[in-house]
């Protein structure tokens, strides 16, 4: 099986070096890569390891970011780190709340580049929706972002960063362990199609899940694919985090429009690899993501055929109100029609809630993130005739 390549071999060079300050950023190297930077900068080796160890904690568990505030390490220590490394997050251009509660932060990133990541807050959890991209290659049919042409892969400082900025703004720092998180769970599933930039994507959620640090249950990380077929049982072994699909059609004719890398991966294909995903199981489920969309595919026919297509895969269902955006060529199927379309897949067996709306009133909902700047550049009427095209 040939595995998905990169689209250039520029998007997956990592800046060493944060580009204001010409020093190298420690946030998202592994803990291997930081011992080796300790080491050339003048840590002995034999120290090393006890050094990363101390500034992982100070980093990712208390979210310091000034070395002279590292109280542990010896002065003399605290200024080299100063002088050569920096503990640089992504600049917040905006943040935005919903009146439901849902923040969405516009990030800007090396290069000027932004990004969108939108944390959702529920009773029971706190969902942070994190990009892995500048923009997306896959041109899904309904998906406001895929309107913006894919710029770069995000780095793991990037990735993480966008971690440090929420908790930062959450004032989550220092939470005891065991004690409930305002941010508890992370899905990949803004900017970008995740299995892209699967090596950055991976390094990232490991030093999310690291136990001294961030912490999170890999159960507590989604990560949401398109379809890039060759890399789905990567994640599985690699990162060993959810899996959840964007399906969103019971037939290829239907979803090579909706979800254009149909075309190289057809449903069968897809379906194939989703049962082969590691510690598939009853209690670690494959979600399938379903956009509804008013006459295209939200038929009890389609519903149907759904259950059929998905038979002995441990699943449920995720149905999707679709979140209309300025030129959308697709309407939001009614509330009766999702609600039939539910019932036929709860009477199969599998679960199917429908995702409640989120931040629309900020354009934070699911399928609209997009980067100011990119959305500013374009009329209505160019973004009309690209999802025409």
């Amino acid at each position: 099986m040939t595995r998905a390549l990169p689209i250039t071999p520029d998007n997956l060079t990592i800046p060493r070096k944060d580009t204001k300050t010409g020093k190298q950023n420690l946030v998202g190297l592994s803990r291997a890569q930081m011992r080796e930077a300790l080491i050339d900068a003048g840590t002995p080796h034999k120290q090393a390891g006890m050094r990363v160890g101390q500034i992982w904690q100070w980093i990712y568990q208390k979210g310091v970011s000034d070395f002279a505030n590292m109280t542990n390490l010896a002065k003399p220590y605290r200024a080299m780190l100063e002088e050569t490394f920096t503990v640089a997050r992504p600049e917040i251009v905006t943040t935005q709340i919903s009146v439901d509660g849902t923040r969405k932060y516009l990030l800007r990133i090396a290069g000027g580049h932004e990004v969108e990541v939108v944390y959702i807050p529920e009773t029971d959890r706190g969902t942070l929706c994190i990009s892995s991209q500048v923009g997306c290659m896959l041109t899904c049919s309904f998906c406001h972002t895929g309107t913006q042409k894919l710029v770069r892969n995000l780095t793991p400082a990037e990735i993480v960063g966008q971690i440090l900025v929420a908790r930062d703004d959450l004032d989550e720092w220092g939470v005891p362990p065991g004690e409930k998180r305002r941010l508890s769970n992370i899905v990949l599933m803004g900017m970008g199609e995740p299995l892209y930039n699967f090596e950055n994507v991976r390094d990232a959620m490991l030093i999310a899940m690291d136990n001294e640090g961030i912490s999170l249950s890999r159960r507590r990380i989604t990560l949401s694919t398109s379809g890039v077929v060759p890399e789905i049982r990567r994640a599985g072994e690699e990162i060993g985090c959810m899996i959840a699909v964007s399906f969103h059609a019971t037939n290829d004719q239907t979803r090579d429009r909706l979800v254009p890398i149909n075309k190289r991966w057809n449903i069968a294909a897809l379906l194939d690899a989703l049962r082969d995903y590691p510690r598939l199981s009853n209690s670690e489920r494959i979600t399938f993501e379903y956009v509804m969309l008013h006459g295209v595919n939200d038929s009890d026919e389609d519903a149907r055929e759904l259950v059929r297509l998905i038979d002995g895969i441990p699943a449920k269902i995720n149905l999707i109100p679709f979140n209309e955006w300025p030129g959308a060529p697709y309407k939001r199927s009614s509330n009766n029609r999702i609600r039939a379309f539910g019932d036929i897949v709860n009477n199969a067996g599998y679960a199917s809630p429908v995702r409640r709306p989120r931040g629309e009133d900020i354009m934070a909902a699911c399928g609209q993130l997009k980067s100011a700047t990119e959305r500013a550049r374009k009329s209505k009427a160019q973004i009309e005739a690209e999802t025409r095209s």
